[in-house]
């Protein structure tokens, strides 16, 4: 059975929602489920704006035609290629044969890609500005690549300011009943969601989102609709306002990510003591073992936070397995702007906190301190001072700043 949700007079929310799914991308946990949105314009023509994943495409195919009822799909804009939002688009074609695809050149490179039914004769290539009317409604095309696809493309409707942001501005999580940002609590339930699918799924890419972000600066955008999470129709400027530092990885507060890989406790116990310490002096630490948490939520706090401390026992004359996956990810996802300290430990040859400096060196922008602490096999009374040299040095950069 449909359920659809009314965004205005002329939109309509057409998706489902998967609460099933285990690992968005067959990498990160959504405890909460994910959205996949599609979004339908009624106006002089029809116009679907991008499809869904397989998961949803009963639900999808139901909403679809209970919302146009007696008309046609004249139009599906396609923003992006991804099959969670492009996987039932061959199905769409198949129901509605005479549609148009409205699209750019690099989206038809990757139509032709995943399907086999003919494109050319149906596409509608967009170039950056180009404008498409449907009757009232005036669509504005701009592209923007590796945000986080190089095919991706976002659309502006003049006459009711809505901007189309494909994955931009997306969120982890199943709506549950809600469609607008403002109908839930979104800071303190779902902005946690909304910063770890900006650092894992866009992160990498923060100048290409600087980019997107110029392009869309003069819109008046009354409505922000992205293809997963809500709908925004107030404090928009506030969360475009979060893409912002995020892209720049510019750190939201000042507060030390203390991430720590032990086997038998003691380099967990040296970064307790570390964290206790930290918070003696008034500054907010979280601590995560790599070993149990996922890396997509140290990664979220590594955008959240000012500072990072990897604490690691050396495993095999390296770093320890899951701490150097960690770091290997951190790097890939281009984190810059951060102050960091490393302790190492090892019976016998301590060598992961010089080979954890080595990998972060890769990235821009990184203050490593001098001020790393060795242990040998366990924390000694007199490396307590140590600790505390750590400490003074983490906030001095933080007094600095």
């Amino acid at each position: 059975m449909y359920c659809l949700k009314k965004i205005t007079d002329d939109l309509t929310w057409v998706g489902g929602n998967d609460r099933r799914l285990a690992m968005f991308e067959g990498v990160y946990s959504v405890p909460d489920g994910v959205s996949y949105n599609s979004y339908l314009m009624m106006d002089e023509k029809t116009v679907l704006f991008d499809t869904v994943d397989r998961a949803v495409s009963k639900v999808f195919f139901e909403n679809l035609a209970e919302a146009l009822g007696e008309r046609t799909l004249d139009y599906l804009v396609v923003h992006h290629m991804e099959p969670d939002h492009s996987f039932t688009l061959e199905e769409v074609v198949e129901r509605y044969p005479n549609i148009k695809i409205i699209c750019n050149a690099k989206i038809v490179t990757m139509i032709k890609q995943f399907f086999d039914f003919d494109i050319d004769s149906r596409a509608i290539v967009m170039k950056e500005g180009d404008v498409f009317s449907t009757g009232k409604h005036q669509l504005t095309f701009y592209m923007a690549p590796m945000v986080h696809w190089p095919e991706v493309m976002i659309t502006y409707d003049t006459t009711d300011g809505i901007l189309f942001s494909a994955d931009a501005f997306g969120c982890f999580g199943a709506l549950n009943g809600a469609i607008f940002a403002d109908e839930v609590d979104f800071e303190h339930n779902y902005m946690k969601e909304a910063r770890r699918y900006y650092g894992n799924i866009i992160g990498k890419y923060g100048p290409q989102v600087q980019a997107m972000l110029k392009k869309i600066d003069h819109l008046e955008i009354r409505l922000l609709c992205p293809l997963h999470g809500f709908v925004w129709r107030t404090d928009i400027e506030k969360y475009v306002q979060r893409y912002e530092k995020w892209s720049s990885y510019t750190p939201e507060e000042d507060g030390v990510v203390i991430a720590y890989a032990s086997i038998y406790g003691n380099t967990e116990n040296a970064a307790e003591i570390l964290a206790s310490r930290l918070w003696d002096r008034g500054i907010k630490a979280v601590m995560f073992d790599v070993s149990v948490t996922p890396a997509s939520d140290i990664i979220t706090a590594a955008f959240r936070y000012s500072h990072l401390v990897f604490a690691s026992t050396t495993y095999n004359n390296g770093i320890f397995v899951s701490m150097e996956a960690l770091v290997f990810d951190i790097v890939a996802h281009n984190l810059q702007n951060r102050t960091v300290a490393v302790i190492e430990n090892g019976s016998w040859a301590p060598n992961s906190g010089k080979l954890i400096r080595a990998e972060l060196e890769k990235c821009k922008n990184m203050n490593i301190l001098e001020n790393k602490i060795i242990i040998k096999s366990s924390i000694r009374e007199g490396q307590l001072i140590e600790i505390e040299a750590m400490v003074d040095a983490i906030e001095k950069t933080i007094e600095k700043k």
